[in-house]
Formats: C-alpha cells, sequence, structure tokens
C-alpha cells in the first residue's frame, strides 16, 4: 500500500452515494438498462428496473457489488420471468471469490464449461457495456453532494482521509478530480484493491487505535466493513445527503476528534440508518 501515515485519525468514506450524487444515474440509466439488453429481456424491463432500484438503492442490499447485485436481480428474472442460462455458476462466484471485479470474472470463466459459464460471461459482457455507458454519462449530473469538500477539507487537517470504494477505479479517480475532492484525500482504494474490510483492515496495519478510525458510508456494506474491524461508522442517510454531510463537519468530526464518539452515539446513528432505509 503506497500511503504513508501523517496523522493519529482516520476518515474511510465511500464514493458513489455518499460523496458522490452519482449511485441512482449509474443504477437507472446504466446498471439496470445494461442487464435488460445484454439478457434481451425488454418485455420486462419496466418491472425489472423497478425491481433493481428496489434492491440497489432503496434496500438494506443498498450498496452491494455491482456482480451481487447482478446475481440476485438475475436470480429474481430467472424465478419470475424467464430462465437464466449458468446462472448457478454466477452465484456460486459471487457468494465466495474474494473479489468480485471485471478481471477476477475474467479469470473464473475458464474455469467453466460453454454452457455452466454462460451466465459468467454474459456478466463480464455486461459490467464492460455498463462502464462504457457510465463514462459517456453527462459529467454535469455526476457530482458531489453539497457540503462534501467543505466537511472533507475540515477534516484533513486533523485527519489522514482514504476513499474506501467498490467501484471502478477509474470511474472514481476520474470523478472526484473533477469535482475536485481528490486533494481532500490521502488513498484511493477501489474495487480491485479488494473488499471494504479487507482495505480498512490494510490502513488499520499502519497503526491506527480503532477508536481514532470512522468509516463513513450510505449502505449496509459500509456499515458491515466498519464493524468487521471494530472501528467508527457514520451513516449519510439517502434522501438526506446534505444534512448527514453537515452534521458530520459541525457536529460529529468534532466529536470525534476529542474522542467523545461513544456507544451510545453509534447506536444513534445506527438506528437512524436502518430506520431510513427501510422507509
Amino acid at each position: 500500500m503506497e500511503f504513508t501515515r501523517k496523522h493519529d485519525y482516520l476518515i474511510c468514506v465511500d464514493s458513489d452515494g455518499c460523496a458522490m450524487d452519482t449511485m441512482d444515474s449509474k443504477h437507472m440509466l446504466c446498471f439496470g438498462p445494461c442487464m435488460v439488453e445484454e439478457w434481451n429481456l425488454q418485455p420486462w424491463q419496466d418491472k425489472i428496473q423497478e425491481q433493481w432500484n428496489k434492491t440497489n438503492l432503496y434496500s438494506m442490499n443498498r450498496g452491494i457489488n455491482r456482480f451481487q447485485g447482478l446475481a440476485v436481480a438475475l436470480e429474481e428474472v430467472d424465478n419470475s420471468c424467464r430462465h437464466i442460462p449458468g446462472l448457478e455458476a454466477l452465484l456460486a462466484w459471487t457468494a465466495s471469490a474474494p473479489e468480485l471485479s471485471n478481471q477476477a470474472l475474467a479469470g473464473e470463466i475458464p474455469k467453466w464449461g460453454a454452457k455452466e459459464g454462460q451466465a459468467l460471461k454474459k456478466a463480464l459482457s455486461w459490467s464492460e457495456k455498463v462502464n462504457v455507458k457510465i463514462n459517456a454519462l453527462p459529467k454535469e449530473i455526476l457530482q458531489a453532494f453539497d457540503g462534501v469538500k467543505e466537511a472533507l477539507e475540515e477534516a484533513k487537517k486533523q485527519a489522514d482521509v482514504a476513499v474506501v470504494s467498490s467501484a471502478n477505479r477509474k470511474a472514481v479517480e476520474e470523478e472526484w478530480e473533477r469535482c475536485g475532492l481528490l486533494s481532500c484525500t490521502d488513498i484511493l482504494l477501489t474495487q480491485n484493491d479488494g473488499s471494504k474490510a479487507h482495505c480498512i483492515s490494510e490502513l488499520l496495519k499502519l497503526g491506527y487505535e480503532k477508536t481514532r478510525v470512522m468509516m463513513i458510508g450510505d449502505a449496509p456494506g459500509d456499515e458491515k466493513a466498519a464493524g468487521i474491524n471494530g472501528i467508527l461508522f457514520f451513516p449519510v442517510l439517502v434522501k438526506r445527503e446534505r444534512e448527514s454531510w453537515e452534521k458530520f463537519r459541525t457536529a460529529v468530526f468534532p466529536a470525534f476528534i476529542r474522542g467523545e464518539c461513544d456507544a451510545g452515539m453509534q447506536d444513534g446513528w445506527t438506528e437512524e440508518f436502518h430506520s431510513n432505509l427501510k422507509g
């Protein structure tokens, strides 16, 4: 890991849907439509897109890896629309692979026969098409949430700041650079660096005390990654992002630096987070 610790405190922050207002656009305009196109599901596209959004944006599955989201969606299609050949191999891979990326999937495909590996091959094609479609999105709709830059600029004065995202590195780097956020960070850890939990564990090896490390995220996967590593988790609430970042900057981060973020405070954040997602 090419990163030198500078402070005693560390802030880890997710990208899509947390710092960047990109999640809705990517799922509604890229992920879902590309699945419909790849598997020729046009007769059911409205139903499929609605279910995709519910799973990936407005539920406790929010923020899961793209291939895990695809597996959930295709299983639903297989059950209610039409058969998906080779689905079993995709389900097995997404459930057990240590890394879920295009590169890892390309290495998995040769392990399966042509028939059994059909969904794996199509999943790679789908993912590549998603990347192309995301890159073609109008840049003006891919912006940081209000308050993010001010919050991270404030945090960086007293803490190291690491982006910890399961998204494609090229996309994250381009978006953060374009929005003027890259200078607010010390390191970018993305899809190819491993799971969020793994990335946080690697950062902890640099000697931070766990009570001085916080993960900021918008999804249960962020909460889980923080929990596995025994660090604090502060949620950015869906549809309340500006409010969340203002709260972090004005109240939570100062309390964090003073060592005042206790279990009771964490429980309150968690309860509000779950309640907001379950809606």
